[in-house]
C-alpha cells in the first residue's frame, strides 16, 4: 500500500475510529493513544493491510487489540501500584492515616523516585534501566546506590528506622562474591 493509499484509507477511517475509542476509553486521551497507535500499527503492516472497506474493518481489529493491551498494561500497573501503596502503609503510618515513607518518597528530587521506582516498580534492571535511560549499567549502579542512601537518611529523618523491603538498598557485591 502506498502513501497516497494510506492516506485515503486514514482520512476515511480516523473519526469513526476515534470515536470506537472514546466510547471504550476513560478519557480522551486514552482514546487519542489507541489511534495513534492504532494507525502507528497500520502504517507498519501496510502491506497486510487489506483495501477498500476490509481496511475499516482490519483497523477496528487493530484498534480492539490495542485497547486490549492499554487496558492490560493499566491493571497491571494499578496492581503493582496497590501493592506498594500497601507495603508503604503498613511499614509506616502517620498520624493522619497516610504513609511517612510514601510523604519522604514524594519528596525525592525526580531523579531519584525514578529511578526507585523502576526498581521498586518496575521490577528492571540496572542493565534494563540503564537502556531506558541511555546511559551505562554502571552509571545507573552509581546513582541507584546514592538514591537509595538519600532515600534512607531522608527516612531516618522522619523517624522511619527500618523502611520496608521494596525501599531498603540491596547489599552492594564484592569482587569476592563473584569468584
Amino acid at each position: 500500500m502506498g502513501e497516497d493509499e494510506f492516506a485515503d484509507v486514514y482520512a476515511a477511517t480516523y473519526k469513526p475510529l476515534l470515536g470506537y475509542a472514546l466510547r471504550r476509553c476513560d478519557s480522551p486521551e486514552d482514546a487519542a493513544d489507541v489511534v495513534a497507535e492504532t494507525f502507528a500499527i497500520a502504517w507498519r503492516r501496510a502491506a497486510e493491510m487489506p483495501s477498500g472497506d476490509e481496511a475499516r474493518l482490519w483497523l477496528y481489529g487493530v484498534a480492539r487489540r490495542v485497547l486490549g493491551n492499554q487496558r492490560r498494561g493499566a491493571r497491571r500497573r494499578g496492581l503493582k501500584t496497590a501493592a506498594l501503596i500497601a507495603e508503604l502503609s503498613v511499614a509506616a503510618p502517620s498520624r493522619d492515616g497516610s504513609s511517612v515513607v510514601a510523604d519522604v518518597f514524594g519528596r525525592l528530587p525526580d531523579r531519584d523516585r525514578e529511578l526507585l521506582a523502576l526498581v521498586a516498580w518496575e521490577g528492571l534492571s540496572t542493565t534494563e534501566i540503564a537502556t531506558v535511560l541511555g546511559c551505562s549499567s554502571n552509571a545507573v549502579s552509581i546513582r541507584l546506590h546514592r538514591a537509595r542512601k538519600r532515600f534512607a537518611r531522608a527516612l531516618r529523618s522522619a523517624g522511619v528506622d527500618r523502611p520496608p523491603a521494596a525501599v531498603r538498598a540491596r547489599p552492594v557485591l564484592q569482587e569476592s562474591d563473584l569468584t
